[in-house]
């Protein structure tokens, strides 16, 4: 990122923090580039207009109309009254793989920061739960711009440990977000791969409209490793000495193997899946995430 000093005085920066600060600046250079396209501009704009009423936020009033026909009317957002957008973020052990700044877990706030942005910013709401085996911070759905701040916190609070356990998480989330809306899960679904898809299957049961950021390590997609090495397990005590050599073709065919489960499992329940590096600019998968966004709309 560039430096942000340039952009903003430093007392600004230590009131946004480094997360919010990034997160604006990447979804604004990504929805200006996505302006000058037809397709995604209908996502972010206004898509008709309604009378004026008394009590209005008055923010909202089109003054060209006003100035062209002398009428008041409101701009009415597609999804101002039926989105409600839940990031459920993966804090388990296993997402802490990588280096210090750049661990998957780095990765999912920053993507879920970007979500956050995006989504308040059509003045949709949005809540955020960080999970391991267990639910560890949970923010309730609030559509203020403000609100963006809160869910930060909760992220940058949360570092990454235990086990995943999806099962209790999913079925404790169907029981308290009863209404219908938009579950964006963003994981490396390790440790517990069974449980995440017949919670994931849960969720869609439930009548929510259901989205996967699969997010992996450069080295697991790849397995760059070539001299002699210790793995350790993050979500076992398990660990293995060996010539990584000889490991590699069954890891990446298992690897593969995997993928296709995931894929599988997920284009049958009707739930949007996208696989992302941890080295990947976020703004491919927020590309992704407005496609889903509106091809749900249209259904």
């Amino acid at each position: 990122m560039p430096d942000s000093r340039r952009y903003l005085p430093p007392d600004a920066t230590k009131r946004l923090g480094r997360l919010e600060l990034q997160a604006r600046h990447i979804v604004e250079g990504f929805l200006s580039g996505m302006h000058r396209s037809p397709y995604f501009g209908q996502s972010i704009e206004f898509v008709q207009h309604r009378q004026y009423v008394p009590g209005d936020d008055l923010r909202h009033i089109d003054w060209k109309v006003w100035a062209r026909q002398d009428r008041l009317v409101i701009k009415q957002y597609e999804e101002e009254t039926n989105l409600r957008c839940t990031l459920l973020v993966d804090g388990s052990a296993s997402m802490s793989y990588g280096k210090a700044g750049q661990t998957k877990y780095d990765y999912a706030r920053l993507l879920a920061a970007c979500i956050s942005y995006i989504v308040l910013r059509q003045q949709d709401s949005v809540g955020c739960v960080v999970f391991d085996d267990r639910i560890r911070a949970r923010v309730p759905w609030r559509s203020q711009h403000q609100h963006l701040r809160t869910i930060v916190e909760a992220l940058e609070h949360q570092t990454p440990k235990d086990k995943t356990n999806l099962d209790g998480v999913f079925r404790d989330i169907v029981s308290t977000f009863p209404k219908r809306g938009l579950m964006v899960l963003i994981s490396d679904l390790l440790g517990a791969e069974q449980e995440t898809l017949r919670g994931l299957g849960m969720l869609r049961r439930a009548g929510h409209d259901v989205l996967v950021f699969h997010v992996l390590h450069d080295d697991e997609l790849d397995f760059p490793f070539n001299d002699p090495t210790r793995f350790e397990g993050l979500e076992s005590d398990a660990n293995l000495t060996c010539n990584p050599r000889a490991l590699r073709e069954g890891y990446l065919e298992a690897l593969q193997r995997f993928l296709e489960r995931v894929r599988k499992t997920t284009a049958a329940q009707k739930i949007d899946y996208q696989l992302v590096k941890s080295s990947d600019a976020p703004d491919a998968a927020l590309a992704r995430f407005l496609h889903a966004r509106m091809s749900h709309h249209s259904h």
